[in-house]
């Protein structure tokens, strides 16, 4: 299995949705899983975002000259030709942004300086920053790239324009660049830099991969394993999510291989789109959603393939009983936690009543390395990998093969 990851990641490399490269990644993944003597995998299509990097650059003009690394954020709109050249203002905040007077922010770079919490507290001011800064007037924003650490590495991610106010373009800095700037504007400094960025959005269709291991008694419910083949457009996707989605395929290949048929279905989907806002994931709601009841548990795996540790679990009292007990059968590998909505792309599942998990992994350097040049197989461990698949393939095949049902809220 490690092989034919590593095979599959140096092929391919970054796989952004709405490229040829994705659709030809697809294609492999298919192919190889009938190779494997696995005849039951189709695709389904749906329209995906296609946002294309041309060219990107920035410089600080004063109180210095110097370059200034820049990723543009997914769907940021490009700047003129010329490029936007403009006053710097750093912000801690959001609360600091609504507190500053409008005529501070009017015709300015907002730079948004804050620290990594976690990624769920952090990450607004990727997703919310660019519409947030517009309303008080500014041209432009950068955010501190949303990671713990960094060797002067931005990292980029999906953001979205609100609805009725002005697109502007949207880049992320380094932990390094963004140090600085706060440091300069600390000391008084005017800041004045310039920033091109030129891109272009349009749409593209791609497909979701379904592949099944049919049940032995009750083919009509299913287990649902999955990750998501696409990726950012720098470095590999290797982390993110390559290795999540390789060893969720692994499951019924290899499931069948070893003639091993659980009552329920096994299906395994490597979803489309993630990258883009869950786009694969919602496309498979709305085609299926006559069938979520026959969904007994979905599972997904999109923190990194490092170390397993257990499973975060969105299911009822009892069924988080019924899990621990499985769970068990693995120790060291046993925790469970409780997070509310596990996943990404089967948040969306779970919160339907659906029960589900995620994969829990000694990830303390994943955030190191996602959405940058970094998500490369060199963050990766073999060993880790096949645990990871290991387990992930053997609690799939025990609660596939549960008699009871797992409870849904």
């Amino acid at each position: 299995m490690y092989q034919e990851y590593t095979k599959f990641i140096d092929k391919f490399g970054a796989r952004p949705a709405g490229t040829a490269n994705l659709e030809n990644a697809i294609d492999y993944m298919v192919n190889l899983t009938k190779q494997n003597d696995l005849d039951d995998v189709t695709t389904e299509e749906l329209e995906v975002p296609h946002w294309e990097r041309l060219h990107e650059s920035a410089r600080m003009l004063q109180p210095q000259s110097k370059n200034i690394a820049i990723l543009g954020l997914g769907t940021s709109i490009s700047t003129p030709p010329e490029g936007i050249t403009a006053e710097v203002i750093v912000i801690n905040n959001f609360e600091e942004l609504e507190k500053t007077n409008q005529k501070d922010i009017v015709g300015k770079i907002v730079v948004f300086d804050a620290h990594f919490i976690s990624y769920g507290k952090t990450v607004i001011y990727r997703t919310q920053g660019a519409s947030k800064a517009a309303k008080k007037g500014a041209v432009a924003t950068l955010i501190r790239s949303i990671t713990p650490f960094s060797i002067y590495t931005p990292h980029t991610g999906a953001q979205s324009y609100d609805k009725n106010v002005t697109k502007i373009p949207t880049a992320a800095i380094t932990l390094e660049d963004a140090d600085l700037m706060r440091r300069l504007q600390d000391e008084r400094n005017k800041i004045v830099v310039t920033i091109k960025m030129c891109s272009k959005l349009d749409k593209k269709t791609s497909r979701n991969i379904l592949i099944d291991l049919k049940g032995s008694r009750s083919p009509e419910k299913t287990v649902i394993v999955s990750g998501h083949i696409d990726s950012w457009d720098v470095g590999q996707g290797a982390m993110d999510d390559g290795g999540g989605m390789f060893i969720s395929w692994f499951i019924p290949v290899i499931l069948n291989q070893r003639h091993l048929k659980p009552r329920r279905t096994v299906r395994a989907i490597l979803w489309t789109g993630e990258e883009n806002g869950l786009i694969g994931a919602q496309a498979y709601l709305k085609k299926h959603d006559k069938e979520l009841s026959n969904i007994n548990f979905i599972m997904e795996s999109d923190e990194g393939t490092f170390k397993p540790l257990g499973l975060d679990v969105s299911a009822s009292k009892e069924g988080r009983c019924i899990i621990q007990e499985i769970l068990n059968l693995f120790k060291p590998i046993n925790k469970m936690e409780n997070s509310g909505h596990p996943g990404s792309d089967i948040a969306i599942f779970t919160r339907k009543g659906i029960p589900g998990a995620s994969l829990v992994t000694q990830e303390g350097k994943y955030y190191w390395f996602h959405h940058s040049e970094g998500d490369t197989l060199n963050v990766q461990n073999m060993t880790d990998v096949i645990d990871c698949a290991a387990f992930w393939a053997a609690f799939t095949y025990v609660i596939a093969d549960l008699s009871v049902d797992i409870p849904r809220n």
